[in-house]
């Protein structure tokens, strides 16, 4: 790094000082925090953007957004080439990066770094960085603060996409790097254009039901903004959108949105008894997560929800009915997967493997879902939160696309033709980048079309088991170590022994045990078949934690 390189870092750091007392650490969902002290940190990952740019030598992405949280925290996170989140390997740097005391320190870092990992600045290469925002008001501020920290590098490019989704600037991030256009109106066009396909390849005795319109809650956030512009898009799909962030429509993700209909199992505002019965689906503050619902009757405005396991269940029953084809018609195996974590109702994962699917878990955590997908011709991950995707290999979809060609001049219109274009839809219209809720509640209303399925027949595909989530403070979350994706604890010894124990006394009984990765706590999940057992469970595990870490409280 020349002196001239330095001098722009140490000038452009001297006007975002970090402040005083403040340390956050890049986690899941990057950085995020009350949007008042996040100034220097969104600066300087424009410089980490720059940096990973300068590395890759490819497009890198920056979104300004705090997905769920509350109207006045924000957040900033990194979409690496692939449009996914930033690789695990660069996590400690961003938060060397982000926590530097000062201006001198942090470019001594810098040029440590960069030294490190063979990156030159004023190379051949310019570095590209697409930088996108949600609606929150102070988003514009948070962008600039991120441009100015990618301007501090010399040569490298911001580019402002403008407000976005989550997944659109992940999506474009993908599409740039494969060297497609990746403007938003390619985003819409993509997804309405295989919605269509989609659409027209339903079976012909299931297009005389008619579906009643999807009611969806857009959280007051940018998907429902989003959402109004998809819908004039469609023919054949009517959705109605309530909570779209209008002016004096309510504010985000206050008593809306997926996250709050998830965990309070109650209607979001704006909905009521008016809605009994009524397919709904209710989208996150950024857009990448959904989850749908449907008004039960009565005064309490309870729901019945149906969340992102039983949305992973209906993508995987309708891609397994396509494989079916493929394997009788064709005789192609297909390895096809679903990831989950531990969190997964056990319901859920009992009725994938009857369905002969293989299921993998993972540590709790989007980036190892994510990667854990790849490892199948097509892998296909959510959360009960209601984020995921379907992810299709490349080689996978090179025979797709090859096949189709091949079936287009001897069997058009066959059953295996319609199974390879309906699988070569679906990889267009979902975001494979990252988890899509505008392209995943149209993947969902197609497949419930082609079904001749209600919302309600749809959450009969099996019955949750009943579960409760307990926290126990602790004074070091590290004294507790799992292993087989959290399942099991490995220290303090005897710990897993005891679980064993309690687990044993219930039927259907299942708990286990984790590490929070934010905070002091360590999280008890159990399942059992009646309410009162899960409860039980859950506290006598929870006694147990108690027991072994010798203090801290449930």
């Amino acid at each position: 790094m020349d002196e001239h390189q330095k001098g722009m870092l140490l000038e452009c750091a001297s006007k975002y000082p970090i402040p005083q007392g403040v340390k956050i650490l890049y986690g899941t969902a990057g950085f995020r925090a009350d949007a008042s002290i996040l100034s220097s940190t969104v600066f300087r990952v424009g410089i980490l953007a720059a940096l990973r740019s300068l590395k890759t030598k490819s497009v890198i992405g920056i979104m300004i957004t705090a997905s769920h949280n509350q109207i006045s925290d924000n957040g900033v996170k990194i979409a690496d080439p692939s449009g996914g989140m930033l690789t695990q390997e660069w996590e400690p740097f961003a938060d060397l990066l982000a926590n530097a005391p000062d201006p001198l320190n942090l470019v001594k870092l810098i040029a440590e770094f960069a030294e490190k990992e063979n990156i030159s600045f004023g190379g051949d290469y310019s570095a590209e960085v697409l930088l996108g925002r949600d609606t929150r008001p102070s988003g514009e501020s948070l962008l600039e603060a991120a441009r100015q920290g990618i301007n501090s590098v010399i040569g490298a490019v911001a580019t402002d996409m403008g407000i976005l989704t989550t997944p659109q600037l992940h999506w474009m991030v993908r599409y740039r790097n494969m060297g497609k256009s990746a403007l938003e109106s390619d985003y819409f066009k993509q997804i309405s254009n295989s919605f269509r396909c989609l659409m027209n390849y339903i079976p012909e005795e299931m297009t005389a039901s008619e579906m009643d319109e999807l009611i969806a809650d857009g959280a007051n956030g940018v998907g429902g903004e989003k959402l109004e512009v998809v819908k004039k898009t469609l023919s054949g799909l009517e959705i109605q959108v309530r909570n779209s962030g209008k002016e004096g429509e309510g504010v985000l993700n206050h008593g809306v949105g997926a996250d709050f209909v998830q965990k309070e199992k109650i209607v979001p505002s704006g909905f009521d008894q008016i809605d009994v019965g009524k397919r709904c689906a209710s989208l996150d503050g950024d857009a990448d997560r959904f989850v749908y619902f449907y008004v039960l009757p009565g005064s309490n405005n309870k729901i019945e929800l149906v969340d992102g396991d039983k949305i992973l269940s209906l993508f995987a029953l309708f891609i397994k009915q396509q494989l079916t084809v493929l394997n009788r018609e064709d005789g192609r195996q297909v390895h096809l997967g679903v990831v989950q974590t531990a969190y997964a109702n056990g319901a859920s994962t009992d009725y994938l493997k009857k369905l002969g699917l293989e299921v993998a878990l993972t540590p709790t955590g989007v980036k190892y879902l994510h990667e854990k997908a790849y490892d199948y011709d097509i892998g296909i991950y959510f959360e009960a939160n209601g984020h995921g995707t379907i992810l299709f290999s490349a080689s996978f979809l090179s025979w797709l696309e090859t096949r189709n060609k091949e079936l287009a001049s001897t069997s058009e219109g066959s059953e295996l033709q319609l199974s390879v274009k309906r699988l070569l839809a679906i990889s267009e219209l979902i975001n494979q980048a990252v988890g899509d809720a505008l392209s995943g509640v149209l993947l969902v209303e197609v497949i419930l079309r082609h079904m001749g399925w209600s919302i309600q027949r749809w959450s009969e595909l099996y019955q949750d088991l009943p579960s409760r989530q307990l926290k126990v403070k602790v004074m070091d979350r590290t004294a507790v170590i799992t292993a087989n994706a959290e399942t099991e604890v490995v220290k303090p010894t005897g710990l897993q022994e005891a679980i064993n124990c309690e687990v044993a006394k219930y039927t259907m009984g299942r708990s286990f045990i984790r590490p929070s990765g934010t905070e002091d706590v360590i999280r008890v999940y159990a399942e059992a078949s009646t309410q009162e057992e899960a409860d039980n469970l859950a506290k006598s595990v929870a006694q147990h934690v108690n027991r072994f870490l010798g203090f801290g409280s449930s």
